[in-house]
């Protein structure tokens, strides 16, 4: 019998999109764009992203479902989202290297100063700075994860002292990491904080005021995780008085970002619509059907979300 995918992205657009693409890249496989419209197809799997709640009541037989994404925070608090179900993540498929890229520009335009170039240029002026000490610009990333661990090796190889912070501890050659109790030994060595940490009930809100305010004077956030990390008004508060500079968002509470959002005109705070890292079509085909061949030779697969850690 023919393997039957369900594919369900957050628009009609998305999902008829990524339906072809991998329609196209195994043809024996029947993959089926999600319509409200019908009743369930009999799938054997579901391929996902920010899917209607109704999917899981209509596809009763499904054996596990994929997250279009590294982060399942919103999957796994959809309401009738089996609790047997196996939820299985997208591991980097192309995103690390993004997101790498991403930081180091925000690192540099901080720590060299482009912003001071930028209002020179636009009064004419000829103003060189001095070369960067990278010895006072440590820089500390918290999440160490496949994507985390990327991120930190890549700002320890241009020079900054790196730091890495997970809940459970790891270790990264070259790089000195702290695991729970020693967030704040991790935050007070810290000038610029690069948020990839997964978002749990025990990381929701943990950017607040008391976090926030144990980095070093001057300190710098750049958030590419989830935006529920960080207490808004917290974070205005510090810049505003003095103790941080800035911050680098590329995520947020409410996506869009409200047009009257008072991110939108601090001149500290820099925005991004959610694209530090983008997931890469190719790669996570590739990975996605690598796991279901193996799912149904019976063979284990990594990137199975434990629920009791949310991530």
């Amino acid at each position: 019998m023919r393997l039957k995918i369900v594919v369900a992205a957050s628009s009609h657009e998305d999902t008829h999109a990524w339906a072809g693409a991998f329609a196209s890249a195994h043809p024996s496989i029947e993959f089926i764009a999600y319509s409200s419209d019908r009743a369930g197809v009999g799938a054997d799997y579901a391929i996902v992203w920010s899917p209607p709640p109704a999917l899981f009541a209509q596809e009763q037989r499904l054996k596990a479902v994929f997250n279009l994404g590294a982060g399942v925070d919103r999957l796994l608090a959809m309401r009738g989202l089996p609790t047997d179900l196996p939820v299985i993540r997208l591991e980097d498929a192309g995103m690390a290297t993004q997101m790498a890229e991403y930081v180091l520009h925000g690192l540099a335009d901080v720590s060299r100063g482009f912003g001071r170039y930028r209002a020179a240029q636009e009064s004419g002026q000829w103003t060189p700075a001095q070369a960067i000490d990278y010895g006072e610009w440590p820089v500390g990333v918290m999440g160490l994860g496949a994507i985390g661990s990327e991120v930190a090796q890549a700002v320890a190889q241009r020079g900054y002292p790196t730091a890495g912070w997970s809940r459970t501890g790891r270790s990264l050659p070259g790089i000195k990491t702290y695991e729970g109790v020693e967030l704040a030994a991790f935050l007070t060595r810290t000038r610029v904080l690069v948020n990839v940490l997964p978002l749990t009930d025990a990381t929701r809100d943990i950017l607040d005021r008391r976090h926030l305010g144990l980095l070093q004077r001057g300190g710098y956030l750049i958030n590419v995780a989830r935006g529920a990390h960080v207490v808004d008004d917290d974070l205005l508060a510090l810049i505003d008085a003095g103790h941080l500079q800035g911050a680098l968002l590329d995520v947020f509470r409410q996506e869009p970002l409200p047009c009257d959002h008072p991110y939108w005109l601090h001149p500290n705070v820099k925005i991004t619509p959610h694209i530090s890292a983008i997931t890469v079509r190719r790669n996570t085909i590739e990975q996605v059907l690598r796991k279901v061949d193996a799912l149904e030779r019976g063979h284990g697969v990594s990137g199975i979300v434990p629920r009791s850690r949310g991530y």
